[in-house]
This record gives C-alpha cells, sequence and structure tokens, in this order.
C-alpha cells in the first residue's frame, strides 16, 4: 500500500477556511458541535474512517488535518510518511527524541500535553476546572482506591489531536489490572470541562493502578477517552479497551516497566489524569497551561 507524506500547505490559508475555523472555534458553536451531535456513532465512524488506506480518501482526510491543525509537527516522528490517518494519530517517535528525567524522585510527565487542573484531592473531589468538582468515587469506580488516594495530588493532562498520543510510565513498577470503565465520549476541551458537570465520570476510561516497590506510595493514571477517540490500547492486553469493548470490567494486565517506558496509546487524543498519594509539588518552570513533553520533569515532592 503506498504511503502519503504529509507536507504542510503551500501558502497562507484560504479566506474561506480561515472564516470556517474561526467559527469553529468560537466557545458556543465549538460546544454546539462537539457535544450535541451523536457522540457514540460520530467516534465509531472516526474510528473506521481513520483506518481507511484508499490513496484519496487518505489524501484529501490529512490534508484537512492538517489545515486545521496548523501545529501538527511530525519532525520527530520515527516515519515520516503514512498511509492512514489512523497511522498518524498513532506514530511512534524516533529513539531518544524524549529524554527520561532520571531524578528517582520526580514523576515525569506521561504524556505530551497541556497542563489543566493541579490541587490535592479534598474530602474524596478534585477539580476538573474552576468551580466544577468530581468525586473521585465515581472517577476511579473503586472504593480502596479511593483511600490510597484520600490526600493525593494530582494534576489534568490534555492532549490535543496533534500531538504524539503515547502513554508512558513517570516511575518504575508494574501493572497488574486494568480497571475499565465503559461511558460517554464527552469532548474533554477546556469549553465542555467549563460547562459540563462530573465530565470525567461520565467518559469512557481506564484506570491504571500502578504498583511500585514501596507499598506506602501509590500512583494511578486514568486515561479519559473523548468523542472521536474512545479507543485505549493498554500493552499487555489482548485488544484495545474501546465502546465495542463488552470483556470484564477488571481486565488482568501483567506488565513490568521503567520510568519512561511505553505502556500504551490513545487512538487520537484525550486526557490523561494522574494522582499521587501525598504532597507534591510542580517542578520547577511547570505550570498549569504550559505544554509538556514525555519523560519531563512533573511533580517534586514537597
Amino acid at each position: 500500500m503506498d504511503r502519503v507524506t504529509l507536507a504542510k500547505p503551500k501558502g497562507a490559508r484560504t479566506g474561506v477556511l480561515s472564516q470556517c475555523l474561526a467559527v469553529f472555534q468560537h466557545e458556543d458553536i465549538n460546544f454546539l458541535v462537539t457535544n450535541r451531535i451523536p457522540r457514540g456513532l460520530a467516534t465509531r465512524f472516526m474510528g473506521w474512517f481513520s483506518r481507511i488506506e484508499q490513496p484519496l480518501v487518505r489524501d484529501i482526510s490529512m490534508a484537512l488535518w492538517r489545515a486545521f491543525s496548523p501545529d501538527l509537527d511530525l519532525s520527530d516522528a520515527a516515519q515520516q510518511s503514512f498511509r492512514s490517518l489512523h497511522e498518524c494519530f498513532t506514530r511512534s517517535l524516533v529513539a531518544g527524541s524524549r529524554p527520561v528525567n532520571p531524578n528517582p524522585h520526580v514523576l515525569t510527565s506521561p504524556c505530551d500535553a497541556i497542563l489543566g487542573a493541579f490541587g490535592q484531592v479534598r474530602d474524596g473531589m478534585a477539580l476538573q476546572a474552576k468551580g466544577f468538582p468530581y468525586p473521585l468515587l465515581d472517577l476511579l469506580g473503586d472504593r480502596e482506591l479511593l483511600e490510597r488516594h484520600a490526600d493525593s495530588t494530582y494534576v489534568t493532562l490534555r492532549l490535543t489531536s496533534t500531538m504524539y498520543h503515547r502513554l508512558h510510565a513517570p516511575c518504575r513498577g508494574k501493572l497488574d489490572v486494568v480497571r475499565y470503565i465503559s461511558g460517554d465520549t464527552w469532548n474533554v476541551n477546556p469549553i465542555a470541562l467549563a460547562r459540563v458537570e462530573r465530565l470525567f465520570c461520565k467518559n469512557e476510561r481506564a484506570v491504571l493502578d500502578l504498583q511500585l516497590e514501596n507499598p506506602e506510595h501509590a500512583v494511578t493514571l486514568v486515561a479519559v477517552a473523548a468523542i472521536l477517540v474512545a479507543s485505549i490500547q493498554i500493552h499487555g492486553l489482548q485488544q484495545p479497551l474501546s465502546l465495542r469493548y463488552r470483556g470484564p470490567n477488571h481486565v488482568p494486565c501483567a506488565v513490568s516497566f521503567e520510568k519512561g517506558d511505553e505502556l500504551g496509546y490513545f487512538q487520537h487524543g484525550s486526557t490523561v489524569l494522574l494522582f499521587v498519594r501525598g504532597p507534591f509539588r510542580l517542578a520547577d518552570g511547570v505550570q498549569s497551561g504550559q505544554r509538556i513533553r514525555v519523560g519531563e520533569a512533573l511533580l517534586v515532592p514537597t
């Protein structure tokens, strides 16, 4: 099958395209378009469409994606040509392009992302956005895990569609089981987070409770799916966790990993919630609204 190289468009955007993009970026229009359509149907369609390797379909869809996503950067991708949108979404990187902070006391970013909400769990609640708390029990679906994170630090990491979509270990450990929770596919962009209560608790998600060498420590990753995304592949599982997955809620997964090792990937872009037991602060130079990359220092103990 032929591959296409995703080259940058020549010249500036046309006036019509710029106007269309400006309209879509308006908060009310964006919220309406992404959340008032049949989300499950749109997500299943995108999952099928993105895998089409027919050259014309592939070329047009990738050109449109590039036009509406000028920040797409493939300079560090392991391959520079792709057979489908899906192959580009789930791309791997050139070895060494994401150096991992070696300090054993530092938790590194598990993904390329934009930092969102950050804080301490209080009375079993965390914040998805200012004024929008959510119950940790609803998110995690496990009371024992809730008790383990009663005083945890949390940070929200939002992936955009153009980012590198693979998930990496923020520390050394192992993964024995994945808690899969089926749900909706609301958009998880800032517009929706400021309007839809308990959004993370509504969406499809996979809870990864990382087992560490010191049992007193606790690190949990929650991979939250979203519209056009709902498919999460975790290494060690035989199939992706998605809207079509009808297996058990607790899926055995015997995987050991070093800090920075790849744990899995999203099929598009979404959100990762990180919970760490105890008082932590953001690493020096890191703040909400900032972009961060896999392997960079994210949290340090206070």
